[in-house]
């Protein structure tokens, strides 16, 4: 049970209740309406990275996969759990970011990715040896996107998990 009530949809304003038609029927979504204000450049501050980003999807979904999960953020992890298998990532895969940077089933790429987001989140600056091997690999577009990413779904986690929200249960 959330720790405030969703608000009811004649509560809302009418820039949220507009809004909120548009978008998928998340309870991510439904707290957030509280505040309308912040409700809309967070989506789009969100879709920025899952439909224009320059960094490659399996790449971003590890990243955000690793941060919900060491975030302990259960609805966060639900819903990219669902997004990762449409990418037609593994259930192997999928599991072995729950294990860490040193399981087996990772590409170097995918394992320095991992390494990076644990350093980041841990330490809040990436150390040299996570940050250099990725920038010899990826743009500086995508290692910005990938810094991005890890902040903003650190903070939905923590946003998710402060307010209790729960999974839909459809």
């Amino acid at each position: 049970m959330p720790r405030l009530p969703y608000p009811e949809p004649e509560a809302l304003t009418d820039k949220a209740r507009e809004f909120m038609a548009k978008l998928q029927p998340l309870n991510l979504f439904r707290m957030l309406s509280h505040s309308d204000h912040l409700l809309a450049p967070f989506v789009r501050f969100g879709n920025a990275f899952l439909f224009k980003g320059k960094l490659d999807p399996v790449l971003r979904e590890i990243a955000i996969l690793r941060v919900g999960y060491l975030s302990r953020a259960t609805y966060e992890t639900h819903q990219h759990e669902r997004i990762a298998r449409n990418l037609a990532m593994s259930d192997t895969l999928i599991d072995a970011i729950k294990h860490g940077p040193d399981a087996a089933a990772f590409s170097p790429i995918q394992r320095d990715v991992m390494r990076f987001v644990d350093d980041v989140v841990h330490n809040v600056r990436a150390s040299d040896a996570t940050f250099e091997p990725l920038r010899r690999e990826l743009s500086i577009q995508q290692m910005q996107e990938l810094t991005l990413v890890i902040g903003n779904y650190m903070m939905v986690s923590r946003f998710l998990e402060t307010f209790d929200i729960e999974i839909e249960s459809k």
